[in-house]
Order: structure tokens, then C-alpha cells, then sequence
């Protein structure tokens, strides 16, 4: 039974993904809610069905008690069948419709809902850019991804099992209370009305407060995971103390935020007893005097007393279950500062894959300023033709690493425009672009996988021959075997760590390494490729790398000189602009600005902050 309702909503069902998602509210909660509005109708018409049986069970009870006040056995000769049956209906039908209305809510809104804001939330932030994420806390995205979908959950939860319920008793209460005398509505008006003041005020209220406690949280986490993420730096300078007290102002952020929204809390309780006190002297006492009059039975007084005394019960379950609901849309509208945001970078429409036959890339009056008027790149052209490859050197900041990073098309340029094979990078789809490129980094970093997932990252398809081939080329082979995780898992299936964080900085190059020689991809990018390496391990790779190049267009960033020297053309990048060309002898002979980095290197570096 439970998996039927389990399976009545597909989480993973398509949908029409937006670069620019609502940024309100409401219209982002209504896309995420396409997949459930017929189980939405039929959950609130049970809310509303289950709600009318409690209200006709009180009114019952007090007829219950007015028929009791006869003979007992006439009371039964007339009445005996009529209350078999409605012992019957609480034995059979209220149970079933009860279970009906629990299970569509508990098993098949609430886990698929929250499955579907988490899918669509990381499918959607995955597609931003790697500038976007530059640009803010890992640990503070990630919680934000984290806490919005339950909060979300919640917010639908109470609108079934808490409003949409409460709205239907109190009608019924109503009805009931006119049915009986119409006299009887005037103090539950009286009460509705002040009770309303009472949400409208806590509503207010708590949305404000329970954002600001989220952002708190949010902030905190993003500052325990930088510091977690930044152990080593954290150790290496002794700076303990420092990362408290910058945790500490966090934490004393968070519970500031969180006493605001506590004493909002302890206001509502304290006026709603109050009007509960109000709510049950007027119902009742009024019921009693008009029994006193005459003009009411007892039943109607039990009927009242019951009624009321399940209002004051419920009263508070209702404020709690909308302020819940309210502090929820808060956590959801601190969330959506992160998951709805738009995405920038995109593909062009009708953008096609990048057929990618030569390799030949053209920069056509690059430039790129990261929105400052000076650094990275000013109308910059070059071409490099199939198969060559080329080094890059200059000072830092120079736009080395720009010039990578527009190649990737990690950022768009500010004006001008990159061809490969004569397509604009800016009209293919991304990743076709990027599935021609290899790219090895002076940042090793892995994933948090075992050194097999981390290899086949490079061409998931790949054999596990190819994949052992691809690490023997990269020299990593051996030292892979002889690796043991905490779990007791070896050789390709150890776990890496964190970033890789269990291998020493020559072992993550080297599987990085691996990964990249498996892809195979016809365009080469190297950023200090070998700059984790010792000599000898170096020179072992440097023949890897090579055997690598062949056949393929080569970018390589470097300072070591044994990556760059034997390059087809070396290229000195200056304040954005190539103020030199030409392979490494042309370059010495010339005198100029590489000549001046070569005479300053030491242990094979170029010492270009020293030159600079």
C-alpha cells in the first residue's frame, strides 16, 4: 500500500528548466507544485471531510446526551440502531478516511515534495557558473540547498494538516453553534476576529525574525566550513583562537536572530490564553444562560462545551502549526537568495555541439576585466594552429589564468570572441565545448571518491584497462596499489578524502594527471602542470606530458622552465596585452622581458615577482 502512494508523484519528472527563475515567493512555490495539484485536491477535500466528522461528532455528542435523558430502555428501543451505526462509522469509514487523508499527505507529498525542490534546487545551481560560485561560501550554498526543500516540505504539510483543517472546523463549529442558537455565534465571532488581530500580528512578525535567524544559521555554517574546508592553513599559522572568535560572532549572531524570534513566540502564547479564557467564558456561559431560560437543552450546552474546549485546544496548535508555516516561507525565501537566482552564463539559443576536427583556436580582440577598468585582458588576438603548442608566461595577474578560464568559458568575455575550428565558443553548447579540453591545474583537487571514480571522471565509459592504462602512463599506478582507506578499501577503490586530501600533492597531480590522459580530449590546457612534483618525478611525467601533446593543441601555463622551453612558441603576457613571441632561443637572443625572467630563474622557476 505504501509504495502506491509512494509512486504517485515522479520527483525526477521533466520540466521546463528556466535560466531566470521566479524570484518571488509564491510563483517559485507554485512551479515547484506542477506535479502535485490533483493529489493537492484530493488531500484538502479530505481535510475538509475529516474536519466536518470531528465538528459532527461533537454535535452528536450532544444529542447523545439529550436522548440519554429518557428511559432507558424506550431510549434504546428507538435510538439503539441509530447508535450502532454511528459506533460503526467511528470503527470503519472515519479510520479509512483518516488513513487516507494521512497517507496522501505523509507519504506522498511530503518526501516527493521535498525530493523535487532538492533535485530542481541542485540541478539548478550546478548550472552556474564557476565565477558565480567564486563569489560566495561553499558551506553557505550548500546550506542553503540543505535547509529550503523541508522547509518547503513544512510549508505544504501545514497547509493541509493545520489550515486547510482549521478553516473547515471552525465553519463547522459555526454551523453548529447557529443550529443550536444563533446567539451562540456572536462571542466565536467576537473571539475569530481578535484571534485573527493575533496572527496577523505573530505573521507579521515571525517572517522578518525567522529570514533573519536563517541568515544567521547560513552564516555560520559558512564560516565553520571555511574554516573546516582551510584546516591545514588554520593549523600551520597556530590561529585557533582567531577562527573561535570568528565563529563566535557567528554563533552570538545566530542566537541573538533566534531570542527575537523566541520572544515573538512567548507574546503570542500569553495573549492567546487570554482569548482561549475569553472564547470559553462566552460560549459556555452564554449556553447556560439560555438553558437557564428555557430556551436551550443540556445537549446543546454539552455540544457548546465540548466545541469550545476543543478550540481552546486546537487554538494553539493552529498558531503554532501558521507560525510554523510562516518561520518555514522564511527559511524557503533565505534559500531562494541562493537556488533562484539566474543563471548568466548560458547557451546561446539554438546552440549547437562544437565539432571540434583541427583544433585550431583564434582569439579575435579579447578582453576581459573581471568588471574592473584595469588587469586581465585588452583586446588580445592571437591564433594557434592545429597541433601547436604554446606557452604562456608573464608576471602574476598578467592574464594567464584569464585567458584559461575564457577558453573554458568559465566567464564571457567583456568584448571580442574566441573560435575553435572557426565555431564562436559563445554559440556551442558548454559542454561539448568543454568535453574537447583537457585541462590539468597546479590545484589538484579530487573528489571525495575512491581513485577509480576519480580517473573514469575524465571518460566515465572508459574500461578498467584503459582506466589502469591511463595511470600507469601519469606514473601513478604503483603508489595506487599500495593505498589503504580507514574502511579498510584498497588500491583504485580507497577513498581519497576531501579534495583529495589523504594523497600527498605529487599523488593528486599524478591521478589528476591520469584523468586527463583518459579523457584524450584534442585541445590541451596546462597550468602548472608538474608544479606539485619533485624533480624526478617530474622529469617521469614531462615524458607523459609530451606523449600526451601529440596530435593536439597545447595552452600551457607554467614558471618551470622544463614545461615551457621546448614549446613550438612561448608567449609574454604583459598587463593583458603579448608583448613577446617566439620559441625559447628567439625569446633569449631578443633580450627583452622573457630574457629578464630567464636570468632571474632559480631551481628551474621563473622568479617573475622578482622581475616584477
Amino acid at each position: 500500500m505504501f509504495r502506491f502512494f509512494e509512486n504517485l508523484i515522479d520527483p525526477y519528472v521533466s520540466y521546463e528548466e528556466k535560466d531566470r527563475p521566479p524570484t518571488r515567493l509564491w510563483p517559485f512555490m507554485r512551479d515547484l507544485c506542477g506535479p502535485f495539484w490533483r493529489v493537492f485536491v484530493w488531500t484538502a477535500l479530505l481535510s475538509v471531510v475529516v474536519a466536518a466528522i470531528e465538528v459532527g461528532l461533537i454535535w452528536y455528542m450532544g444529542r447523545l446526551v439529550d436522548i440519554l435523558g429518557g428511559d432507558p430502555a424506550e431510549v434504546w428501543q428507538r435510538y439503539g440502531l441509530e447508535i450502532i451505526l454511528v459506533g460503526l462509522f467511528l470503527l470503519t469509514l472515519r479510520p479509512l478516511i483518516h488513513a487516507l487523508d494521512v497517507v496522501l499527505l505523509n507519504n506522498t507529498i511530503l518526501p516527493n515534495f521535498t525530493t523535487v525542490f532538492r533535485w530542481r534546487a541542485h540541478r539548478h545551481v550546478l548550472r552556474q557558473s564557476v565565477g558565480w560560485f567564486e563569489n560566495d561560501f561553499a558551506g553557505r550554498i550548500a546550506n542553503r540547498i540543505v535547509q529550503a526543500p523541508p522547509a518547503a516540505g513544512e510549508v505544504v504539510f501545514q497547509v493541509f494538516d493545520a489550515i486547510s483543517f482549521s478553516l473547515a472546523y471552525l465553519v463547522g463549529a459555526a454551523v453548529l453553534l447557529i443550529a443550536a442558537d444563533v446567539r451562540l455565534i456572536l462571542p466565536l465571532l467576537a473571539w475569530f476576529v481578535l484571534y485573527g488581530f493575533l496572527i496577523r500580528w505573530t505573521v507579521a512578525n515571525v517572517g522578518p525574525a525567522s529570514k533573519a535567524a536563517a541568515d544567521a544559521r547560513s552564516t555560520f555554517t559558512g564560516r565553520v566550513v571555511d574554516s573546516y574546508t582551510n584546516i591545514s592553513s588554520v593549523k600551520m599559522f597556530a590561529h585557533d583562537d582567531r577562527e573561535l572568535e570568528y565563529a563566535k560572532e557567528a554563533i552570538e549572531g545566530a542566537r541573538e536572530s533566534f531570542q527575537v524570534e523566541m520572544r515573538i513566540f512567548t507574546k503570542m502564547d500569553l495573549a492567546l490564553v487570554t482569548l482561549n479564557g475569553l472564547l470559553i467564558v462566552g460560549v459556555v456561559g452564554w449556553a447556560i444562560v439560555l438553558w437557564y431560560q428555557g430556551l436551550a437543552s443540556v445537549g446543546v450546552v454539552a455540544a457548546a462545551t465540548a466545541l469550545t474546549l476543543r478550540l481552546n485546544a486546537m487554538t494553539g496548535w493552529i498558531m503554532w502549526a501558521l507560525t510554523s508555516f510562516f518561520r518555514e516561507l522564511g527559511v524557503v525565501a533565505e534559500g531562494m537568495e541562493t537556488i533562484a537566482q539566474p543563471i548568466d552564463l548560458v547557451d546561446a539559443p539554438e546552440a549547437k555541439p562544437l565539432q571540434l576536427d583541427r583544433g585550431r583556436v583564434e582569439l579575435q580582440d579579447l578582453s576581459h576585466h573581471y568588471g574592473r577598468g584595469t588587469g586581465g585582458l585588452d583586446k588580445l588576438n592571437l591564433t594557434i594552429e592545429p597541433g601547436e603548442k604554446v606557452g604562456l608566461i608573464g608576471r602574476s595577474g598578467a592574464g594567464k589564468s584569464t585567458l584559461v578560464k575564457l577558453l573554458l568559458r568559465f566567464y564571457d568575455p567583456d568584448s571580442g570572441r574566441i573560435l575553435m575550428d572557426g565555431q564562436d565558443i559563445s554559440r556551442v553548447q558548454q559542454e561539448s565545448l568543454r568535453s574537447h579540453i583537457g585541462m590539468v591545474q597546479q590545484d589538484s583537487a579530487l573528489l571525495h571518491r575512491s581513485v577509480r571514480e576519480n580517473i573514469l571522471y575524465g571518460r566515465p565509459e572508459a574500461g578498467e584497462e584503459e582506466m589502469i592504462s591511463a595511470a600507469r602512463q601519469a606514473q601513478a599506478h604503483d603508489f595506487i596499489m599500495d593505498l589503504v582507506d580507514p574502511q579498510g578499501r584498497r588500491g583504485y577503490d580507497a577513498q581519497v578524502g576531501e579534495r583529495g586530501i589523504k594523497l600527498s600533492g605529487g599523488q593528486r597531480q599524478r591521478v589528476t594527471l591520469a584523468r586527463v590522459i583518459l579523457k584524450d580530449a584534442p585541445i590541451l590546457l596546462l597550468d602548472e602542470a608538474t608544479s606539485a612534483l619533485d624533480s624526478e618525478v617530474e622529469a617521469e611525467i614531462q615524458k607523459t606530458l609530451y606523449g600526451m601533446m601529440e596530435g593536439k593543441t597545447v595552452i600551457a601555463i607554467a614558471h618551470r622552465l622544463s614545461t615551457i622551453a621546448q614549446m613550438d612558441r612561448i608567449l609574454v603576457l604583459d598587463q593583458g596585452h603579448i608583448v613577446e613571441q617566439g620559441s625559447h632561443d628567439v625569446l633569449l637572443a631578443s633580450g627583452g622581458l622573457y630574457a629578464e625572467f630567464w636570468a632571474r630563474q632559480s631551481g628551474g622557476f621563473l622568479n617573475t615577482e622578482a622581475a616584477e
